[in-house]
């Protein structure tokens, strides 16, 4: 593989990782009410999910999921209905501010273990991810090269991406609180993401 190609790949998986989705919203969510640091744990689900996505289209399995309409709607259906219910739990916090006091009681009722299924589950609510993989691996991969060892490169720079894109809109969230830490503004926050959760979730059911 060039590293043009290694560069192409690259520029195209951050474009579509760093658009604001369901996984990009939990990070923004997480990072506002649990901080930076223990939204590694959120990262980390949402990668390790990412790697099983892309596993699955290396392995073929893809072409499968695509073929099923059945099997596609019960993954799409799961994710926007936990979505939505995301959302509502967000409005029904938002009558508690985001203040740095808030933010310690956070810290102590969610345990990294939870916020690791929360970023794993928003992310496995996508099946798209998979169609994505599916249709962007074979663009990138050299048939005079080892197809393993391509795979493994590709794969790498996915998680790495999907990480950093992760943290990126974690640390925008910690600073939404450290600017707006006041009630009223907290309050219009969360209403402002719960809102946006809820609308990501019905447009995920509703889309083809």
């Amino acid at each position: 593989m060039s590293f043009n190609f290694i560069l192409l790949f690259s520029m195209t998986v951050f474009i579509a990782s760093i658009i604001p989705g369901p996984s990009m919203l939990l990070a923004l969510t997480h990072g506002m009410n649990f901080g930076v640091k223990r939204t590694i744990a959120s990262a980390l689900g949402n990668v390790t999910v990412t790697m099983i996505q892309a596993a699955i289209s290396i392995a073929g399995l893809g072409a499968v999921l695509m073929a099923s309409e059945t099997v596609f709607q019960v993954i799409k259906w799961a994710g926007a209905i936990y979505l939505i219910y995301m959302g509502v739990n967000l409005l029904r916090s938002s009558t508690t501010s985001l203040s740095p006091i808030e933010l310690n009681h956070s810290e102590n009722r969610n345990s990294l273990r939870k916020m690791y299924i929360q970023g794993a589950f928003v992310t496995a609510g996508n099946p798209k991810a998979i169609v994505f993989f599916t249709a962007i691996f074979p663009q990138f991969v050299d048939p005079d090269t080892a197809y393993l060892f391509q795979f493994c490169i590709l794969l790498s720079i996915c998680v790495f991406i999907a990480f950093t894109c992760f943290m990126m809109y974690a640390i925008a969230g910690s600073r939404i609180v450290s600017i707006f830490s006041s009630a009223t503004v907290g309050k219009y926050i969360k209403r402002v993401i719960g809102g946006t959760f809820i609308g990501v979730g019905v447009g995920l059911a509703v889309s083809n």
